[in-house]
């Protein structure tokens, strides 16, 4: 009896369930991306209103200066904008190209007939009922935004008013006026930032829980695979259905393990490494918010586009590494063996550290013994032993030394990499192998992405050894690899 097969066209339950996940993810981030992006405008016309604020006090005062009993004068308000307006400069504000001024304010008296205009088009009129005249007349702050045309949001202006004071009583108000177009390139500029760095980051999350999943959902594609091959078989054979069958499960024992077990292993997996990239993030995203600022000297603009660039760099190498060390965890078995002479790899391996160390003043000593060879793979334990000799120069003070010694035993070699820093401390003896656990190097006080470690302990296991991290009995680290010689 045939088993029924789904429909051709026809969309799988896993399949929807995928794509209902998607939609639910890609709603998500949206979502998230929509209240940032929202929230940039407000954040802006709040600054811009900071700074209203002081300067229509600073022009109370200035106007406070020719109150006679009460009355205002604004004689000297008039060529003093005037002049202003009639001036001609040219300011590159980053993106934005500045050549005249903006600003614009208005004088009433104590009852809100406006005495002054800087525009001169409301020199007369009744200004009682806008709010940041009549609250300012009544004690309080006061402000407003306000559109020229009716109907046309980009010619919005923000105003901050203070009041004019005479013997303690108010006598009037100045308000302070700026278009909200002045500063609109520089929200529509964050936004386009926020934007780009938002989609970035959830483009490469998706592609890392894709790239987890089929991982996980490998161990049920081995056994379908058995299922298809003996659907195949003309003839069917007991002792070749059993070797197929053992074969099938010693190549996915493994993975199915991960697959039954592993959800929550996945879930530190990811928790931990969106962790790992939300400083970097944030930093990026601060200095980009920053680089807005029309004010900023170009001593700091060059800071924070070098902090960009290094932040990138950071998430760059956490990704690169984290996939390197995906690949190497869902290895059952070296994909390929060969005798390998651990001598010359040594000495190879150090010849390339010459330079790191060197810049470093810092003296490498090779002590090689013996000849051992192990079965493994060269280019492997070339990175195994490379990354060692790497946190033994970053955690050495300049000027020491750090010694690289081959020793073998009756059936293991054992790799030691010695330097003559710090040492571990107490608190990190534990963690040194963890994921994402790095302390901070002597000479720059930085992290590393703190998976160099770990990397080494899949290696080691991988050619059935064990990686050991202790404090050397005289001062210092000492790391050692330990590899079960060749038999033959």
């Amino acid at each position: 009896m045939k088993r029924a097969r789904p429909a051709p066209g026809r969309i799988s339950t896993r399949t929807r369930i995928f794509i209902g996940i998607l939609l639910i993810y890609t709603a998500g981030i949206a979502f998230l991306l929509y209240r940032v992006v929202s929230d940039i405008d407000p954040r802006y016309r709040e600054s811009a209103e900071e700074s209203l604020v002081e300067i229509s006090q600073l022009m109370a005062s200035l106007i406070e200066q020719d109150v006679i009993a009460g009355a205002i004068n604004t004689a000297r308000l008039e060529p003093l904008f005037r002049s202003a307006y009639a001036r001609q400069f040219s300011a590159q504000i980053y993106n934005l190209h500045k050549s005249r001024v903006e600003l614009r304010i208005y004088v009433t008296d104590r009852s809100g007939r406006v005495l002054f205009d800087s525009l001169g088009r409301s020199v007369g009129a009744d200004f009682s009922k806008w709010s940041d005249v009549s609250r300012t007349l009544a004690g309080v702050y006061g402000a407003r935004t306000s559109r020229d045309i009716e109907g046309d949001p980009m010619t919005s202006v923000m105003y901050a008013a203070a009041p004019i004071r005479w013997n303690n009583e108010i006598v009037g108000v100045v308000s302070v006026g700026k278009p909200v177009q002045s500063f609109g390139q520089f929200v529509e500029d964050a936004r386009a930032r926020t934007l780009a760095v938002g989609v970035g980051s959830a483009f490469a999350l998706l592609l890392l829980a894709l790239i987890m999943s089929v991982w996980l959902v490998r161990p049920f594609g081995l056994i379908s695979d058995y299922l298809r091959w003996l659907r195949s078989q003309r003839s069917w054979s007991l002792g070749r259905m059993v070797r197929r069958a053992v074969d099938t499960l010693r190549s996915g024992a493994g993975e199915i393990r991960d697959a039954l077990t592993g959800r929550n292993y996945v879930a530190d997996y990811v928790q931990t490494f969106t962790h790992e990239i939300k400083s970097p993030l944030s930093a990026i995203r601060g200095a980009a918010e920053l680089l807005q600022e029309p004010s900023m000297r170009e001593a700091e603009r060059e800071r924070f586009l070098a902090n960009i660039a290094s932040e990138t760099e950071r998430i760059q190498e956490i990704v690169d590494r984290m996939m390197e060390l995906t690949a190497l965890e869902t290895q059952r078995a070296l994909e390929r063996s060969e005798l390998v002479a651990l001598a010359p790899l040594l000495r190879e391996v150090a010849a390339s550290a010459q330079g790191a160390a060197a810049a470093r003043e810092i003296r490498l000593h090779i002590a090689i013994d013996t000849e051992a060879r192990v079965e493994g793979d060269p280019f492997l334990l070339r990175r195994a032993v490379s990354n060692l000799l790497d946190n033994a120069i970053d955690f050495s003070p300049p000027g020491a030394e750090v010694a690289l010694a081959l020793h073998a035993g009756a059936r293991e070699a054992r790799v030691t990499v010695r330097d003559h820093g710090r040492g571990i401390p107490d608190y990190a003896k534990d963690k040194v192998f963890e994921k994402f656990y790095s302390l901070a190097r002597p000479h720059s006080q930085k992290k590393s992405t703190g998976l160099g470690l770990a990397f080494v302990k899949e290696i080691a296991a991988l050619h059935r050894g064990r990686i050991e991290l202790a404090n050397a009995p005289r001062g210092g680290a000492l790391a050692t690899l330990t590899l079960p010689l060749a038999s033959h």
